[in-house]
């Protein structure tokens, strides 16, 4: 009896992922006996073949944009299509706009929930530079799985957080720079996958509940089986969150599919924060027109009290905006940074 081997091969990478990605793929030779599925975070108004032809100019082996329901090839690399996760089923591919996880879509831990669920102890799964935490959750799925683990050497990436934070959670097989990653590769799509691994049930299950979310078959009272309640609301939907927490990485997900890490929780709150201080801002602006509009006509009615009674009011309302509007431009460097490095890499390909 021939034993499977590691014939699936997934990535996720972000911030300064496709000088990574073009790095590995040369090292790649055409007649690789593996399949390759790409995850890079993008921009809703990114254009993915423009990164595809990027990597085709660099990698022996054949690279798409992926379709749904594509049947998979061996010898040929998958990339994730702009504003749309990637899931794996047996012998086929979904694409599909389903929620946002981690603050993503697409998403690096969908793709990892479902290779591992799909083909367990086959997979290698490698982080590569990025930022934030998404990807941790897969990576020990795929762990938990049988598979292979691998992240780019922190210090080797131009964003070192996404492939530490796999280090701060799990137990990873190899930690190695780019440079040494294509021929490893080479070495391990031959070696056997082990014949006793088994997908652990949860993941099996959470795969499925999150693959109906997304394409909108299922029933949202399935969600209560994965973990307890949590006491946190989702800050995309409001809905409520459960947690999920049967490996070592603690996540929550919603009813509606969406799902977080801690971190990228904390991050979504600040977001819906920040929203509402807009809101405030705009209506305590409106408040501050409209009573100094109402001053100006009592003065000329000659209501003098009541005129400066207005404006004092007016006048407390113009610190406390200034006060919320410090608040936002604080935050606002910030965020524009992480936005332009999600980016960066297809203006660099264009």
């Amino acid at each position: 009896m021939t034993l499977p081997r590691h014939d699936i091969i997934v990535i996720g990478t972000s911030a300064g992922g496709m000088n990574a990605l073009c790095a590995l793929l040369e090292q790649l030779p055409s007649g690789l006996p593996a399949s390759v599925f790409i995850v890079q975070h993008l921009s809703r108004n990114s254009n993915a073949e423009v990164l595809v032809n990027r990597l085709n100019k660099t990698s022996g082996l054949e690279c798409f944009v992926a379709q749904n329901e594509q049947v998979i090839e061996t010898g040929k690399v998958y990339f994730v299509p702009q504003d749309n996760h990637m899931l794996l089923q047996k012998g086929r591919i979904l694409v599909t706009k389903g929620p946002r996880e981690n603050l993503f879509r697409p998403a690096i831990d969908p793709l990892f929930r479902s290779a591992a669920a799909a083909y367990g102890p086959r997979v290698i799964g490698i982080v590569l530079t990025g930022m934030l935490q998404d990807g941790t959750v897969g990576m020990e799925m795929i762990k938990r799985s049988g598979g292979i683990t691998m992240v780019q050497k922190p210090e080797d990436a131009e964003y070192p957080d996404m492939p530490q934070s796999v280090l701060n959670e799990i137990e990873v097989d190899y930690v190695v720079p780019v440079s040494a990653m294509g021929e490893l590769l080479q070495e391990l799509v031959f070696v056997p996958a082990s014949s006793s691994a088994e997908v652990p049930e949860d993941i099996t299950y959470e795969a499925s509940i999150a693959e109906r979310l997304m394409v909108d078959t299922g029933e949202i009272e399935d969600t209560e089986l994965m973990g307890p309640r949590s006491p946190y609301s989702c800050p995309t939907c409001g809905g409520a969150l459960w947690e999920v927490n049967q490996g070592h990485v603690k996540h929550f997900r919603c009813h509606a599919g969406h799902a977080f890490t801690p971190e990228a929780f904390l991050n979504a709150n600040v977001e819906s924060i920040e929203e509402t201080l807009w809101i405030a801002l705009r209506m305590l602006e409106e408040r501050r027109t409209l009573l100094n509009a109402m001053a100006e006509q009592d003065r000329r009615k000659g209501h003098s009290h009541w005129a400066e009674t207005q404006q004092e009011r007016a006048q407390e309302l113009k610190e406390h905006i200034a006060r919320i509007r410090h608040l936002l431009m604080a935050n606002a460097n910030a965020k524009n940074r992480f936005e332009s490095e999600e980016d960066s890499d297809e203006k660099e390909a264009s």
